[in-house]
């Protein structure tokens, strides 16, 4: 793909994601059949609305009507583009800083399927201009926030006794997270809650757990959740301790197995998970399938075998029984209830799991295709050997940034080390 990564398109703000590329986004959508209508919404960084409004004018010259949903969370456009059976397309760079942005698209309950991202990008690079003899309508919402909280209501949550915190990473959750929260945990305390264009992401979100981590200790709160940019991810903390996205799942696949309500016995992670999380679910009898990473193959999988439980370790959590897309502010919510009813914390419901040592690296300003080099892949192969089946190995291009992420987990974190080593070396020593 030239402009569509793991999670749609992204790169830096007006220079790479330009009102002239989202312009033709927008009229793009034209060339899909059937689609008369579009729901779009933003974040909170400075340049999403004039995206935003380049993809209305493309699509309204067009003749294809728009709906504005302004501010809010990728789940709640995602939600409401289902609802209305209309394609919708969210303007975010999720968890980047705010000189990124991005384009997400979602159609029939999921994101953009690659048929229609080819589609996208034949007529981006075209010089092809549609219009329509009766441009498109343009209406803003003012429901949609009403149809996102109907969700919550069905949930019939009580108010919890713990002492909880957030963090809405100054961005498009910012609003709603507090309107849910307000309702189940009154005394909560939020953070990443005052916006201005430029500070999304910034110290604070699911890529900066210092800060509600900081929270929490500082008023003495039982755990606390981060989200990103656009709400689609949660991570969780306490007082001693990160709970990223496998934890949360091994929770609420614990849970759900207990009440007989987990499909198969089974959840989906990815291969990133760390091989004690896989131990401790062999062990509770739940089975898993590993996806390679992002979450439009977790879900594929979880459709796949009609399974409800299923997310990545950074915090993409997929409840399908719950909402369609993934939303961090769902999980969280959902596992607060959990908890809630079974009175214990995140630290003694999964006291019985032991990760590996684990470690990431990024390995910049390499080509992608290094990864295919001979000598890559007879190393690869030497520290696959070495390591043996109970470990992880992930080597792989980054989706959204101009890199190689390199992660490997296993009982010796000496052997880590080493292995990071040799394959760091080669990778570079390739690339000369």
């Amino acid at each position: 793909m030239k402009y569509f990564g793991t999670d749609g398109i992204r790169g830096k703000a007006l220079s790479e994601v330009t009102p002239e590329l989202a312009f033709r986004v927008g009229q793009s959508i034209k060339r899909m059949p059937a689609i008369k209508t579009i729901v779009i919404g933003g974040d909170t960084r400075q340049s999403s609305t004039l995206l935003a409004m380049s993809i209305a004018n493309g699509a309204m010259l067009a003749g294809i009507d728009v709906l504005y949903a302004n501010t809010l969370s990728t789940p709640m456009l995602a939600l409401y583009a289902k609802l209305e059976n209309t394609l919708g397309i969210m303007i975010t760079a999720s968890h980047n800083p705010y000189t990124d942005n991005g384009i997400k698209i979602f159609h029939q309950e999921a994101k953009l399927s690659n048929e229609y991202e080819l589609l996208i990008e034949a007529f981006i690079d075209s010089n092809e201009i549609i219009k329509s003899r009766f441009c498109g309508a343009f209406k803003y919402l003012d429901d949609v926030e009403l149809k996102y909280l109907d969700l919550y209501k069905k949930m019939n949550m009580t108010e919890t006794n713990f002492k909880i915190g957030y963090d809405s990473a100054n961005g498009g959750n910012y609003q709603i997270a507090k309107k849910v929260f307000d309702r189940i945990a009154p005394n909560s305390i939020q953070i990443g809650n005052l916006p201005n264009g430029l500070n999304i992401n910034k110290g604070v979100g699911s890529m900066h757990l210092e800060a509600i981590q900081q929270l929490v200790k500082t008023h003495q709160l039982d755990f606390g959740f981060a989200f990103d940019g656009d709400g689609d991810r949660v991570n969780l903390v306490d007082q001693d301790k990160v709970y990223d996205g496998d934890f949360i799942v091994y929770m609420i696949g614990k849970y759900l197995k207990s009440k007989n309500q987990l499909p198969n016995n089974k959840v989906v992670l990815t291969k990133m998970s760390n091989p004690g999380m896989l131990e401790s679910l062999d062990r509770l009898g739940i089975g898993y399938t590993l996806t390679d990473v992002g979450d439009k193959y977790v879900l594929v999988a979880m459709k796949k075998e009609n399974l409800t439980v299923g997310g990545e370790a950074s915090g993409h959590i997929l409840l399908p029984h719950l909402i369609h897309s993934g939303d961090g502010l769902m999980a969280a919510v959902y596992l607060l209830s959990i908890l809630t009813e079974m009175e214990m914390t995140p630290q003694s419901y999964t006291s019985e799991v032991q990760l590996y040592p684990l470690k990431t690296i990024n390995i910049p300003n390499v080509e992608k295709t290094s990864l295919n080099h001979p000598k890559v892949v007879e190393v690869k192969q030497q520290v696959l050997n070495k390591l043996g089946d109970k470990s992880l190995l992930l080597l792989r291009p980054s989706g959204t940034e101009p890199l190689i992420r390199l992660t490997i987990s296993h009982k010796d974190a000496s052997l880590i080390e080493s292995s990071i080593n040799a394959l760091k070396t080669v990778i570079e020593e390739v690339n000369e």
